[in-house]
């Protein structure tokens, strides 16, 4: 039989960070000792005082289907923590649970995007952005950035971007893969730009809200007046509170938006998991201090990795402001070879580095940044500075 697939998937790229793990996996499971740095996933255990309140409600006898939008607790819980953290103020009509962030992402694609618009976004940017919108028949535009402006997008790039078809604007602040921070002022820069345009929607995806280093001060676009009414905040637990299992995501969103995101989950997974759902009551119920230890954590990494890779010949980095991960630029090392292998861009080298170094990344190609490869910095001061030794030795 010849392939039945559709168009849709087969033209769709698998996760390059799950497949680089996926890499990984196959080499221990050959017997080969790979330091893995490619997921973005703390490698903390969820703290207890959200693991009892699982607990408590599988003894309570949780267990039937959830709201589509989730359980008015939570959805409370969410309200509650978005004026306390953020200074947002949503109603229950405005929010929506999700399975995952990166569900709550793939809703709002499907349920604001036609065939053919255009989604502005600034480079590097998560790596499931450009195919989520994709698969909604939008149209990804890519808008490079530098290092040396800290991969953040000016205000002169996004009207330059900007054309009849845009219909929406994505970004993450933290963001992933850069760890870079948009300040409010720099926020407003872009506000202004799109009061130009008002028809434009922005998705601010701040699921690395909490993993700030004290640089920047965390901002919302949805914070001033003239873009709340067409801003989708996205927010979870996977990070932050070392969830990423537990599978919750959440928006805060205008009324239409949200309610379009409920008639699609609905026909699609429905609520999320229902223990779950009671255990991130709790999360964002009690006071973000209560998971401030893992930060200070990965600050303390992030300066370890930063003194070892600056200490190796063609790596270029910036100093991330959130997040746990650091995007060293590598074009020093393109168009050289090594041990035999010509590297020629940011791929090569991943691949290089997991094969020769027994240490995995994430090329730079995946988050629309060709120049640089993603390490993860969530992971143990024994294998950061292992993974970072094996790095130098292998490009020696």
């Amino acid at each position: 039989m010849s392939n039945q697939l559709s168009d849709r998937i087969n033209s769709l790229t698998p996760s390059a960070t799950l497949e680089m793990a996926a890499k990984a996996r196959e080499l221990r499971a050959a017997g080969k000792d790979i330091i893995g740095l490619s997921l973005g996933e703390p490698d903390f255990n969820t703290p207890d005082y959200i693991k009892e309140a699982a607990i408590k409600a599988i003894n309570e006898d949780y267990n039937s289907y959830t709201p589509v939008d989730g359980y008015v607790e939570l959805k409370n819980a969410i309200i509650t923590k978005f004026k306390r953290d953020n200074g947002l103020t949503y109603e229950a009509p405005q929010i929506v649970v999700s399975t995952g962030a990166k569900q709550s992402l793939y809703n709002v694609a499907q349920a604001v995007l036609n065939k053919g618009d255009e989604v502005i976004l600034p480079c590097p940017y998560w790596v499931s952005y450009a195919d989520i919108v994709k698969l909604a028949d939008g149209v990804p535009v890519e808008v490079p950035t530098s290092l040396e402006n800290d991969f953040k997008m000016t205000p002169e790039q996004l009207e330059a971007a900007i054309t009849p078809k845009t219909k929406m604007l994505w970004y993450s602040s933290p963001c992933n893969p850069s760890g870079s921070i948009y300040s409010k002022k720099e926020l407003r820069a872009l506000a202004d730009v799109l009061q130009k345009y008002p028809d434009i929607v922005v998705v601010s995806d701040e699921i690395y809200e909490h993993i700030n280093y004290g640089v920047t001060e965390h901002a919302s676009m949805a914070e001033f007046e003239d873009m709340y009414d067409r801003t989708v905040t996205v927010n979870g637990v996977a990070k932050a509170f070392a969830m990423t299992g537990w599978r919750i995501g959440y928006i805060g969103a205008p009324t239409y938006i949200a309610r379009a995101c409920n008639k699609l989950q609905g026909q699609v997974t429905s609520g999320a998991n229902c223990i779950a759902q009671r255990a991130v009551i709790t999360a964002l119920e009690e006071s973000p201090e209560r998971i401030k230890y893992m930060v200070d954590e990965f600050k303390e990494r992030r300066k370890l990795i930063l003194g070892l890779l600056n200490n190796i010949d063609g790596f270029k980095c910036n100093e991330p402001e959130g997040a746990f991960y650091v995007y060293p630029d590598v074009t020093a090392y393109f168009g050289k070879t090594l041990n035999g292998v010509k590297i020629n861009n940011a791929s090569d080298f991943a691949m290089y580095l997991l094969e020769h170094a027994n240490v995995a990344t994430v090329t730079g190609d995946a988050f629309g940044n060709g120049n640089c490869i993603r390490i993860s910095y969530a992971a143990s001061v024994k294998e950061i500075e292992e993974a970072v030794k094996r790095i130098k030795a292998s490009l020696s």
